[in-house]
């Protein structure tokens, strides 16, 4: 029998655990006491030392690596289910549309949309088992959809659809399905988006790319702007959402994304300008 069935631990795997937001939710678990499987797709050595954790090689893209991540976290709980399932394995690929290449926007949703969707498929069993729920990690542009943030936008939107459907049809399992915003966050996440969409724009048209240049720039001031929060402050709003008796369907993790999705709500045309003004676009055109 595994140590976890021993001690009946409350178990919860976690995609996307190397690192920002999965790191800090998968140390926020094991310190009140959960059994974390962290999902990485290769070895994290800041995570060996963590006490109650064990690493999972789960590479959200392939379908074969996550049905073999979940017939070993079922090895482990030893006939025993899933307090949770948190789905944060996730990508920001950003730019103007036209000039994003083919193979990064299939790659946005392979990671954003169709790795949760295989999460779900392997891992549900788990979670009728253990009367669990489960966690997806959306973000404000999945209802308000951001310039040259295009591709992240529309995945995140499609992971909330994905959610509202999930909310019926694993309720009827008794599995609760709970979608947790964060806002803008300290995370490497935007460093590396920042680094993709610069070498992919280095291979596109100059001419195009002129077009764009202007508005690039202004968006990037607008952002460099913004008040960032710790991962920590998103990772407590998981296991808030685990931990509840009755969970809301949604909880949003930082004080930025309340603004954002009261604008989505504003008529079309009012949302636009005011999205413009904001972004200091009407300058850069």
């Amino acid at each position: 029998m595994s140590q976890a069935a021993q001690r009946n631990e409350r178990a919860v795997f976690v995609t996307g655990a190397a690192g920002g937001i999965g790191t800090a939710t998968v140390r926020a678990l094991a310190e009140r006491g959960y059994r974390v499987y962290a999902g990485v797709r290769r070895d994290a050595p800041h995570l060996r030392e963590l006490r109650r954790v064990d690493q999972i090689q789960a590479d959200v893209t392939d379908p074969d690596s996550v049905a073999e991540a979940a017939a070993e976290v079922a090895r482990l709980q030893d006939g025993q289910g899933l307090h949770a399932v948190v789905n944060n394995a996730g990508i920001i690929i950003q730019g103007p549309l036209e000039l994003v290449p083919a193979d990064e926007l299939r790659r946005q949703f392979a990671i954003n949309v169709f790795g949760p969707a295989e999460v779900v498929r392997a891992f549900a069993p788990l979670l009728w088992k253990g009367h669990g729920r489960l966690i997806n990690i959306s973000a404000p542009t999945g209802r308000l959809a951001a310039p040259f943030a295009a591709p992240i936008s529309a995945s995140k939107a499609a992971l909330d659809s994905l959610s509202d459907a999930l909310r019926i049809e694993l309720g009827a399992q008794g599995i609760a399905v709970v979608t947790v915003i964060p806002g803008a966050v300290e995370t490497p996440i935007f460093a590396k988006a920042d680094q993709a969409a610069e070498a992919a724009l280095a291979d596109a048209d100059p001419a195009r790319l002129a077009l764009y240049r202007p508005q690039l720039a202004a968006v990037g001031a607008a952002l460099a702007k913004m008040r960032q929060s710790k991962p920590e402050t998103v990772a407590a709003t998981i296991v808030k959402a685990i931990e509840a008796s009755r969970p809301k369907t949604r909880y949003l993790a930082n004080s930025d994304v309340r603004p954002m999705l009261l604008i989505a709500r504003l008529p079309v045309r009012l949302r636009d300008r005011l999205i413009v003004r904001v972004l200091g676009l009407a300058k850069a055109t």
